[in-house]
């Protein structure tokens, strides 16, 4: 398989995963200072011109929510055997589905209206105005996170799931969307806690450091 990311970027979270997996994959960075997103070559393989994306013999998967529950659905089919991602009962694996959806339709949203306004709006006032909202946003959202949904050492309680590396990665994004993650006691332990996996280091270190 190959796995196309780009540091920075959600891509991370699949990252994660693919190396917790056990998975062979090849990794290709697309660097988007040079628009490699919008390459031919690249294009073909995600007509969106965005990461993640995991070319399979199968074919190409795109968005890293399926991509995320296609490498969890390896898992769990006992095709590898992970020493990190456990099977799971089927109402935890539809808790892992909420959690995820929050995050990549409101959460992850929420980020980039500060960083990619222009997908939504044109004036510079209007980019500005949402620019303005996003720190007290993401403070009401990760206040529902810190609250609500992360259980235990791991968003689901005991087992780390697909939604530890989500939280992980929207995380590590918080200070420059001018949020203090210190506010969020849990949530920072969390990330600290993430950071002392190996797989998690290890992926750091090679290819987003």
């Amino acid at each position: 398989m190959k796995f196309y990311y780009t540091p920075g970027s959600i891509s991370l979270a699949v990252h994660i995963m693919l190396e917790m997996s056990g998975l062979e994959y090849e990794s290709v960075a697309i660097d988007f200072s040079q628009k490699q997103q919008r390459s031919e070559s690249f294009l073909a393989i995600n007509p969106l011109g965005r990461v993640p994306a995991l070319e399979t013999e199968q074919g190409v998967i795109t968005e890293a929510l399926a991509i995320l529950n296609y490498i969890d659905a390896r898992i769990q089919s006992a095709a590898v055997d992970s020493a990190y991602i456990a099977p799971k009962s089927a109402y935890i694996t539809a808790q892992v589905d909420a959690f995820n959806a929050f995050m990549a339709s409101t959460v992850h949203v929420t980020h980039a209206h500060l960083w990619r306004s222009e997908r939504w709006v044109d004036s510079e006032s209007a980019k500005a105005d949402m620019a303005q909202r996003v720190p007290q946003n993401l403070i009401d959202q990760f206040s529902l996170i810190e609250e609500h949904w992360l259980m235990g050492d791991w968003v689901q309680g005991a087992q780390l799931t697909s939604s530890d590396l989500y939280l992980f990665t929207i995380s590590r994004w918080l200070k420059a969307d001018g949020v203090e993650i210190q506010q969020f006691s849990k949530v920072h332990a969390h990330l600290l806690r993430m950071e002392q996996l190996k797989p998690v280091a290890f992926i750091l270190n090679t290819y987003y450091s």
